[in-house]
């Protein structure tokens, strides 16, 4: 076999397989669902916050991109009620409405940790390091446009359909830099974290995690500006 052959490249939809694999053992530990997503993937030309609530995460370093997760209503409050009370709390505690401060601030917090264990891989699999922003959650009554996708070289975007154990919907974009990694050196792979561990760590949150507060009306108004809306 030859040197070429031997190389081993690593690209866009291997960073994306990588990604929706840290969604699915995220939200599996924290719920103790069965999240899932479609074997299928979109090619598209531009990411999109839609309601009912839509995040982002952009990240740089290595390589720079964009990450949003657009959740329905219902796959909201199912990802929310089940932590929760996975945790520990009442149902009777819980916010009756996906579009409570509370909930943000869970699928914020959730959404760091998904983020959080992509960047521990790229670092672990990539030898190289990106670093996150806070995650931004709005609740959401019209699609927006996310340009910055547009500070990308040459940009590629997918979107990936994920399923909740109930069913319900939600969708994750991405949009990074076109490159591969190729394998030149072989090299030792640090030990990715238990995910007892991780299930310890989650269950030490508080039940309103401390993350990016929620975007106030004015906020988000003026954030909406500047996406040009």
């Amino acid at each position: 076999m030859s040197e070429k052959e031997d190389n081993v490249i690593f690209g866009t939809e291997d960073i994306l397989r990588s990604l929706c694999n840290s969604v699915t053992k995220v939200l599996n530990i924290a719920t103790q669902g069965n999240i899932r997503y479609s074997g299928m993937v979109q090619r598209i030309t531009k990411t999109c916050l839609k309601p009912d609530i839509g995040c982002f995460v952009l990240f740089d370093g290595g390589f720079s991109g964009l990450v949003v997760i657009n959740f329905s209503a219902q796959a909201a409050m199912e990802l929310y009620e089940s932590y929760l009370l996975n945790m520990g709390m009442a149902k009777s505690d819980l916010a009756s409405s996906y579009t409570s401060d509370e909930v943000a601030n869970v699928m914020g917090e959730l959404m760091n940790q998904i983020v959080g264990d992509f960047t521990g891989k790229v670092a672990r699999e990539l030898q190289t390091h990106i670093s996150q922003n806070q995650p931004k959650m709005l609740a959401l009554n019209k699609q927006v446009m996310l340009s910055v996708d547009t500070n990308l070289d040459k940009p590629e975007a997918r979107r990936v359909t994920f399923y909740t154990g109930r069913n319900n919907i939600f969708y994750l974009e991405l949009a990074i830099d076109r490159t591969e990694f190729i394998k030149l050196n072989d090299f030792e792979q640090h030990e990715a974290a238990d995910p007892d561990e991780l299930l310890a760590q989650v269950n030490a949150a508080s039940a309103t995690p401390t993350v990016a507060p929620t975007v106030s009306a004015s906020e988000q108004e003026e954030f909406l500006k500047s996406l040009g809306m």
